[in-house]
């Protein structure tokens, strides 16, 4: 197709793949820059990701943790924003290639994030799927309630102890929030309203092939967030890779595990928007930009958030979360906003660690932040005000924290509503039955 020229007006053109935390907030800093700005991605929406587990575990629903990409980018005449994914990059014409055409660019930013990675196992996404968007929270919980309602209807016994079983396969921050917030379901939610399966004989089963939960907290955490979640009833075997997924079933351990629903929080790969640039990838298929951000070869080019892959001063790899990604993204927008004013580049990125957080369930979270440390409910507390914080408007704030407190008192998860989906989404498997 040919090349769509936008209107400009002599501006210079910034297209941004992606509205993920990078790349809107490369947008938000390219503000006032003269440029005319160009985001695309394949949704309309931008996802707060840290709480899409409370979506899968029905404590909040979609809208909650996600907004119209153009809703954020109100107000911007500045820019433009196309529901439409990229499909390829051709860096020597300097053009972004979509279904609906290619669009040049002056400057690109490519923030397309990370998806999940099933170590070769592709066949493995249908039957455990992961938590990257609404649309895979949305599949998790229609399975985990699903699972629930088949245990109250089925009579034999067998079968509602397979139906209540829920294997989560992943010990980082995402698997052990989804363990904790599905014991808080069984445990607390669900019980008065079931009458011939109880829910709090649910078997909760969280698998790491480590040897420990939480690696990347240090060790006293990690082993306080693991008592917490034994306390809770959950089963938290470390050592255990898992060696197969069938329908409805794991081996891991040498042990086969019939289970109502299984859940993957073991990994991620980047997307394969690395390959457009014909850059160098590394098993995880991150590109390795140089100091500023920009691909080898080209300076026109910055790549940001999961994509990206940026070391410390002392070696180490900025970590792949939403706080470097949006670190990434407005180090991106300001480099270019001085350059387009004709000033010296930026000092290179340097990622300002304003520390880790994991809730683990009512009243029980761990925090890091430099050489302060917080378990239980004062880290429980802080979790929440930060999330609450970070939510992109006043409106979305007070819904959570209302919503959060009625929740606190009464163990009420109001967003349980079960939709069938043709196909289970994506050609997923169906429920259990």
């Amino acid at each position: 197709m040919s090349v769509q020229d936008s209107p400009r007006n002599g501006r210079p053109r910034v297209v941004i793949i992606g509205g993920g935390f990078a790349g809107v907030a490369a947008a938000q800093a390219l503000r006032g820059s003269g440029a005319q700005v160009l985001l695309l991605d394949g949704s309309n929406h931008h996802c707060f990701q840290p709480l899409l587990y409370q979506v899968a575990t029905a404590a909040l629903a979609g809208p909650d943790v996600a907004w119209p990409i153009r809703y954020v980018m109100r107000g911007r005449s500045d820019v433009t924003v196309l529901m439409l994914a990229a499909e390829g990059v051709d860096p020597a014409r300097r053009v972004v290639k979509t279904t609906e055409g290619e669009f040049p660019y002056d400057f690109l930013i490519v923030a397309t994030g990370a998806a999940h990675s099933y170590f070769g196992h592709a066949d493995w996404a249908a039957r455990a799927p992961g938590l990257k968007s609404v649309e895979d929270a949305t599949l998790i919980r229609r399975r985990l309630l699903t699972a629930f309602e088949q245990a109250e209807a089925t009579s034999d016994d067998r079968a509602r102890a397979r139906l209540l079983t829920f294997v989560i396969v992943g010990g980082g921050p995402t698997g052990v929030e989804l363990a904790g917030a599905i014991a808080e379901l069984a445990r607390r939610t669900l019980p008065p309203e079931f009458h011939r399966a109880d829910p709090r004989k649910a078997r909760i089963l969280l698998l790491e092939a480590g040897p420990r939960i939480l690696s990347g907290f240090p060790e006293r955490l990690s082993t306080y967030a693991r008592r917490a979640l034994e306390r809770m009833g959950v089963e938290v075997r470390t050592g255990t890779p898992v060696e197969d997924i069938g329908e409805r079933m794991v081996v891991a351990g040498g042990d086969k595990i019939d289970a109502g629903a299984i859940l993957w929080a073991a990994g991620v790969r980047a997307s394969p928007a690395g390959s457009w640039l014909g850059a160098a990838t590394g098993p995880d298929g991150r590109v390795a930009v140089k100091p500023d951000l920009t691909a080898p070869g080209l300076p026109e080019v910055f790549v940001a958030g999961d994509l990206g892959l940026v070391t410390n001063p002392d070696g180490t790899p900025v970590p792949a979360l939403a706080a470097s990604a949006k670190q990434m993204g407005w180090y991106a927008g300001r480099a270019i906003r001085r350059r387009l004013a004709g000033q010296a580049p930026k000092k290179p990125f340097r990622y300002r660690d304003h520390g880790s957080l994991a809730t683990i369930g009512r009243r029980a979270a761990i925090v890091k932040l430099g050489r302060l440390e917080l378990t239980g409910f004062p880290g429980w507390l802080f979790w929440s005000v930060a999330h609450v914080y970070f939510l992109v408007n006043l409106r979305t704030r007070l819904f959570v924290a209302i919503s959060w407190i009625a929740a606190y008192f009464t163990y009420h998860r109001g967003a349980r509503i079960i939709l069938k989906s043709s196909c289970e989404d994506r050609g997923a498997a169906p429920p259990p039955h």
